[in-house]
């Protein structure tokens, strides 16, 4: 198919799509003990030919017009990427042996590659997309943070195969971009204090004699803790934020036989995960004084916005987990491991000093030891994990990001979970995830669905456009809450409308 003439005025659109956290990531191959081993990662579960048909049905939901599409953020999982390279030209350490590579330049380059090299028919599509005359937008999320490399920008490009002209309609956005005027559209990790950036300006810092994108405590997590525990499924949260009680069984049933040894695999991925994540929140940021402003400039011109509300709305950002080693070593349960060991070894010691005053057998230290469970066990159910929580924003938050990019409706992601309300004159969607997430290690049962937001005039003939929430499945597409394609009723108006009227 030829190139047609592309419209680069990225300032209008008509038709936008919008579809978030598809966690493309490398092919897990089969284990040959363990077939249940990061099974959502092997290449059972892609949906990369699902994605080729999503493309061709936006294009004749717009019949024959420009699309504008949006990848709303963690579109790659760079945390997931594992494999090493055969005869690296830098250094590897230990670590990054274990549980991936650090985020730097050379190395997110050749997890890119690989990500590329695996997901053929997924970069085949986008690029048959964008020749036929269509905008792509990639919005930086934080699990594809490594996507502020211009290297690693310049491979997705030649992966899909553009000429100069055709690259013009490829835009890799900071953090958020606006729509026809209309809608914000933004990841969302910015307001979640375990995923934030924490400049999203100059997201990179100086690690040592190397520049590293600084990754949040959710990233850390995934890399060094859920690794290497590959029955969990980090894409579904009920598969790793569970109770005592659901991990024993868990354990029973996954583990006893398969790693017996997830505990000491969990302790040591979680110190390394709090060490990391409170020594990098204290590394200082890499600016360059000279083009603080130029950068701002380009960061505003690419999200059709101005530079003050760059500047506005990355002051919306909240303050990070990881400046409180004792609410991440709550969320890591480092704090319950602490408890334990602590009171064992005290109690042992006391004993011994007891045995040696009253020659008392030491089997007499287990009787304060029952009497500490009930505490215990209080304790432990007293703290509630706090990263599923935090994740969805305020409404505080949702009005005053309207209010500077002068906009009545926001699109976030990040948060897997489907959305479409509203809050006062702001109208919130959430296209949800694409990504490989199951409610159980057999991969049997889907959690989410393969979704997304369509913007489109209205059907009365108005210039203003409205927002559908959309499933996409077996090449057509319906309204998760009622509402179909090319919008006949909507109820989220209806509802606006009854809010009115009261």
């Amino acid at each position: 198919m030829g190139t047609r003439r592309f419209d680069t005025d990225f300032t209008k659109s008509k038709y936008t799509a919008v579809i978030s956290d598809l966690h493309l990531t490398e092919a897990e191959p089969a284990h040959p003990i363990y077939p249940l081993w990061k099974k959502f990662k092997t290449k059972e579960f892609f949906f990369d030919q699902d994605f080729q048909c999503f493309l061709e049905h936006i294009q004749e939901l717009a019949q024959g017009e420009q699309v504008e599409l949006v990848l709303n953020g963690d579109i790659f999982d760079f945390d997931s990427v594992l494999t090493l390279p055969e005869r690296p030209p830098y250094r590897i350490q230990w670590l990054e042996k274990k549980r991936g590579m650090f985020p730097e330049e050379p190395k997110s380059l050749f997890k890119m590659k690989k990500i590329i090299e695996d997901h053929p028919i997924w970069f085949s599509a986008l690029s048959t997309f964008i020749k036929a005359g269509h905008r792509v937008l990639f919005v930086v999320g934080n699990h594809d943070l490594e996507l502020h490399f211009i290297k690693v920008q310049e491979s997705i490009l030649e992966a899909l195969d553009l000429n100069e002209e055709s690259r013009k309609n490829v835009r890799f956005n900071e953090w958020f971009y606006i729509s026809n005027s209309d809608t914000l559209i933004e990841h969302g990790n910015q307001h979640d204090p375990y995923c934030v950036c924490q400049d999203p300006v100059n997201p990179m810092v100086i690690k040592y004699n190397r520049v590293e994108v600084r990754l949040p405590f959710g990233n850390l997590a995934c890399r060094y803790m859920i690794n290497g525990m590959g029955f969990f499924n980090p894409h579904a949260d009920a598969n790793y934020i569970m109770s005592a009680k659901q991990y024993l069984r868990f354990f029973v049933d996954y583990l006893l036989k398969t790693q017996p040894l997830i505990l000491f695999t969990w302790f040591w991925g979680s110190m390394v995960v709090l060490w990391q994540s409170f020594i990098d929140g204290l590394l200082p940021e890499l600016r360059e004084p000279l083009i603080t402003e130029d950068r701002v400039n380009e960061i505003a011109r690419k999200a059709n916005a101005t530079p003050r509300m760059v500047r506005e709305l990355a002051e919306l950002r909240v303050h990070p987990a990881s400046s409180n080693p004792i609410t991440i070593s709550r969320e890591l349960w480092l704090d319950r491991a602490f408890l334990v060991m602590s009171t064992l070894l005290i109690t042992y010691f006391l004993f011994v000093q007891i045995k040696l005053l009253l020659n008392v057998s030491l089997f007499w230290m287990f009787i304060p030891l029952f009497l500490f469970l009930p505490f215990f066990i209080f304790y432990a159910k007293s703290i509630k994990p706090q990263t599923v929580s935090y994740k969805e924003p305020k409404e505080r938050i949702l009005s005053t990001s309207g209010q500077i990019t002068q906009v009545f409706r926001v699109i976030y992601g990040h948060t897997h979970t489907l959305r479409h309300e509203w809050h006062g004159e702001i109208e919130h969607l959430n296209c949800g995830t694409w990504s490989p997430a199951f409610a159980d290690v057999e991969c049997t049962v889907p959690v989410g669905k393969k979704s997304f937001v369509w913007l489109a005039p209205d059907a009365e003939g108005t210039e203003a456009r409205k927002a559908h929430l959309m499933e996409f499945s077996q090449g057509t597409s319906r309204g998760v809450f009622g509402a179909t394609a090319l919008g006949v009723k909507n109820v989220i108006e209806e509802k606006k409308a009854l809010q009115k009227a009261k």
